[in-house]
């Protein structure tokens, strides 16, 4: 293995762990409850079709080179909106809509930091 690989791996090695969680996700959803995990995978499905929110993940991806804090930031505001959620503040918001968004944008902001690794190698 080239230097240059083992070097992006080990850069990236929350991404990857990322992209893993949510196949793992998946999985295991499909044993467990596959129908609160298809619901959510298809909400996330139709989430990818509003642009902005896709551009967003990107962005966080793409630019904020601490991306620990992109991670761990958006885990915190899904567990102080799942928080409200519980406690009747967000009435039109669901957990599982939550879980969804959260999805979407952590995979598209681990792509995005992924490929912000390869493209420091490439040239």
């Amino acid at each position: 293995m080239s230097d240059q690989l083992k070097t992006i791996l080990l850069k990236a090695k929350l991404n990857f762990a990322i992209l893993a969680a949510i196949l793992v996700i998946a999985v295991l959803g499909k044993f467990t409850n596959p129908e609160l995990t298809n619901s959510i995978f298809v909400t996330a499905d139709q989430l990818v079709s509003d642009l902005y929110l896709v551009f967003i993940a990107i962005t966080l991806g793409a630019f904020i080179p601490n991306f620990e804090l992109v991670v761990f930031g958006a885990i915190a505001a899904f567990i102080g909106a799942a928080v409200l959620i519980q406690m009747g503040i967000f009435t039109y918001l669901t957990t599982e809509y939550l879980f969804a968004v959260l999805i979407v944008v952590l995979g598209f902001a681990s792509i995005a930091n992924l490929y912000r690794h390869y493209r420091e190698f490439r040239f």
